[in-house]
Parts: structure tokens; sequence; C-alpha cells
């Protein structure tokens, strides 16, 4: 039994064939989501076989970055977060980080991070790695879970590789764990739909001057108005005509201020 359904059964990728770490976590993983929720994919064939990939969710509950590891996983890659390099330095855990080929991320000046991006974005070239960016950079404050104004890494790091940026919507994970809620585990195999959109064109946000600022906002703004247009066809329903902005609304429900 797998804990992901898809129209066509995909021959083996070379990346998923060779041994590495993520079959021990796959082994141990797998299985319990798929326990727990029933995986759709849609759109699966748009996620390159090979070579460098980003692919930037949407995001609105603490568990669905497995949802999302578990399709591309399914799929034929190897599912890569960016981590806060902090991380990288604690006992095992910064071990388990780099095993796994997660990138760390640096909060540092722009100089640093722009410096960060082009080898992030020159490795993952070299060694045809994807990599899993949330735009957003944390829980979408939304209120009725909408994709909010994103930031710009996801696309930084894909026009500076010139790497095919993947956008993806999933929904149905804030019924086993909702924004900033408890875990639900009954009923099992909860239904989730996870689509794989088209590569967003970024060439025509593109300007003379590497990674300009108003090219890489009106890029982001381009992922997160088809990340939206994607959540409403499985949702069913329209996307608010205006995407939620923290900066503007200050606080999330939860009180919490926003970064």
């Amino acid at each position: 039994m797998t804990s992901v359904s898809r129209p066509k059964r995909r021959l083996a990728t070379r990346e998923k064939a060779t041994p590495t770490l993520w079959w021990i976590f796959a082994a141990l993983v797998v299985p319990v989501l798929g326990l727990l929720a029933k995986i759709r994919i849609e759109g699966g064939e748009k996620l390159p076989r090979e070579g460098a990939f980003v692919v930037a969710p949407n995001h609105y509950s603490e568990f669905d970055p497995l949802i999302v590891a578990a399709a591309v996983w399914r799929l034929g890659r190897q599912p890569r977060f960016m981590a806060k390099e902090s991380l990288f330095r604690v006992p095992v855990v910064g071990l388990a980080l780099k095993l796994t080929g997660m990138v760390p991320v640096a909060r540092s000046s722009s100089a640093a991070s722009a410096k960060q991006t082009l080898d992030t974005a020159e490795m993952l070239v070299e060694r045809g790695r994807g990599l899993i960016v949330y735009p957003e950079g944390s829980l979408t404050r939304d209120p009725d879970m909408w994709p909010m104004r994103g930031k710009t890494g996801a696309v930084r790091l894909a026009m500076a590789g010139n790497i095919p940026l993947i956008p993806v919507v999933q929904w149905g994970t804030q019924a086993i764990l909702p924004r900033y809620g408890r875990f639900s585990l009954w009923p099992l195999r909860k239904p989730i739909t996870v689509v794989f959109g088209d590569p967003v064109d970024l060439t025509e946000y593109e300007r003379d001057t590497p990674l300009h600022p108003h090219a890489l906002a009106e890029g982001t703004d381009a992922v997160m108005g088809r990340l939206a247009e994607m959540l409403a066809e499985v949702r069913g329903i329209p996307a608010p005509a205006e995407r939620w902005n923290p900066s503007t609304h200050g606080q999330n429900e939860t009180g919490r201020l926003d970064s």
C-alpha cells in the first residue's frame, strides 16, 4: 500500500535508485503517512525527472512539508529543504541535515545572502538536485488559509541558476494538523490533494542587472498569484482579490508579530 495515488506509475529515476539515507527515512516515514493521509497527486509529470528544480508550495500547516516531501519522493526525486544554518551545528540533527542534502540558510547581511543564493543555485545545477522553498517564509496568516504575500527567496534562487520553478499546492493537510492547532489522528487516511503546476516563466521579469529587486518582487508576485489560482481550482472557490500582507495587518491571529 502506498500513500500516494497517481494516474501512471513512473519508472524509477536515477536519483531515487541511488542508495542514500533517504531510503531509510522513506521506509520509516512513508508507511506512517500512508496511514494518516491518502495523497492524490495531479500534474506529477511537471516535476523534472532529472536536473535542478525549485519547488514552491503553499504553506498553512506545520505538517504539510511532510506531505510535499512524500509527493516529491514518490515522483522519483529526493526532497530537500532549506534549513536555518544554526541547526547544522546541533549534534545529531546537524549530521542528519548534512547527510540528507539539506541546504543551510543564514540570516545575515544582504551581501552574504546574495552570495549564498548564487552558491546554492550553482550547487543545484552542478549536482542536478532539487530544493523545496516556501515562498511565504512561514505559515500563511490569511484567515482562510490562502497564500499570503511572498518573499523573494524562491524566485531569487530560480533566477540565479536559471532553474525551473515549479508551483505546488496542497489541500487537506489541515484535517491532520490545523494551523496552530492540535494533531488529529482519526479518521485515518484523510484525503489530501497535491497539485504540481507548469513552471513559472520568470524571463519576462529579468532585468539587465542580475537579481534586480523589482524583478524579484514582480516574479514573486507572479508565483503567489499562480499558487492562489491553483489552490482556487482545488478548493472550488475563488481566491481573494487581494493577498494577505503581514506588514499591513501587523499581527497574526495568534498574536505573534510577523517577521
